[in-house]
Order: C-alpha cells, then sequence, then structure tokens
C-alpha cells in the first residue's frame, strides 16, 4: 500500500512539474491600448460635450449670483430691512444651488465617464482575452496597474501589436504617452 501511494505521489508530481513548465506568459499595458482605440476618443468627445454643457449651466448660475450679489452690495443702503433679508436669503439660496450642482455636476460626469468607457474597456478586454487563448497563455499581467515587480520580456509574450491587429488599429499608431517618450529618448 506505501508503494502505491508513493506512485500516486510520483505521479501527481511528475504532472504537476510538466504542467509548470507548459505555463506561457504575457503581458500587455491595457492603458495603453485603451488610449490607442477609437472608441475611446469618441467617449472622450461625448465626455466632453457634457461637460461643457454643464459648465455652461454653472456659468449661468454664477453670473446669476454675482449680479444679484453686486445689486445688493449697491442697493443695499437703500432697500428697506425686509428686502433687505429677503435679498440676503435669496442670495444665500442661489449659492447653495450652486454648490448642490456642483456636487451633483462631478457626480453626473463620473456615472457619464463609466457608461461611455465600460463598452470600450470590455472590447479591450474581448480582444486580450482573443489573443491569450489563440496564443495559449496561461497568465497575462497588465504592465498598467503597476503590482508586477518583475517579467522577463525574452519569456513573455507582449500582447499589445496582437490586441491592436485584432481591434483593427493601426501597428504604427503609439500612445500619446509613447510620442513624449520617444521624443526625450531622441534628445
Amino acid at each position: 500500500m506505501k508503494k502505491f501511494a508513493l506512485l500516486v505521489v510520483c505521479v501527481l508530481s511528475f504532472g504537476v512539474a510538466s504542467q509548470a513548465q507548459n505555463l506561457k506568459c504575457g503581458h500587455i499595458n491595457t492603458n495603453e491600448l485603451i488610449s490607442l482605440m477609437s472608441e475611446r476618443d469618441s467617449a472622450i468627445v461625448k465626455l466632453q460635450a457634457y461637460q461643457n454643457d454643464l459648465l455652461e449651466t454653472l456659468e449661468g448660475m454664477e453670473t446669476e449670483y454675482n449680479n444679484k450679489l453686486n445689486e445688493y452690495q449697491r442697493k443695499r443702503n437703500e432697500w428697506a430691512p425686509v428686502v433687505v433679508e429677503t435679498k440676503e436669503r435669496e442670495l444665500g439660496e442661489l449659492g447653495q444651488r450652486i454648490q448642490q450642482f456642483q456636487q451633483n455636476a462631478q457626480q453626473e460626469m463620473a456615472q457619464m465617464q463609466q457608461v461611455l468607457m465600460t463598452p470600450v474597456i470590455e472590447k479591450a478586454q474581448n480582444a486580450i482575452t482573443k489573443v491569450s487563448k489563440d496564443n495559449n497563455l496561461t497568465y497575462v499581467f497588465d504592465l498598467s496597474t503597476g503590482a508586477l515587480i518583475y517579467f522577463d520580456a525574452a519569456n513573455s509574450l507582449d500582447l499589445l501589436p496582437l490586441a491592436k491587429k485584432e481591434l483593427g488599429i493601426p501597428a504604427e499608431k503609439v500612445a500619446p504617452t509613447q510620442l513624449t517618450d520617444n521624443a526625450q529618448a531622441t534628445n
């Protein structure tokens, strides 16, 4: 019985060791891939338009507040105490509405960014998954998270060119950060 158990342990150990030798790893900078996608550019344009609408509304509210404040400061001494009190209450309420609008606008911007970017991120993830499966990879590390301490580039497959091809992004297209890095390297 002991010999049988020892044989099972040896077979299992050999199987695990041979499995470990077949592990293939890859790496990709997901942020770089996403920055190259035209869908991201479209999402950014929509997000900026949304932000501009919110800023326009905020500026209108601030203009109204400043106009009322200027009027209050000019005429305060001429008005009856009840009018001064009413105008002060109006200014306070308008100030609170502006503050509330700013808070709501920040939340809405975050929600809109999530709504617009989720399909882009999912498309990138699907491309990464596809090229990972096509290349029989066991693990893929995302270099954009900064959690990877070490990887040997010679023994790791860079998925960025494959994912760019999968998404129809021209091979020569580089992320804006690469342009800056390349320009600094040549100087």
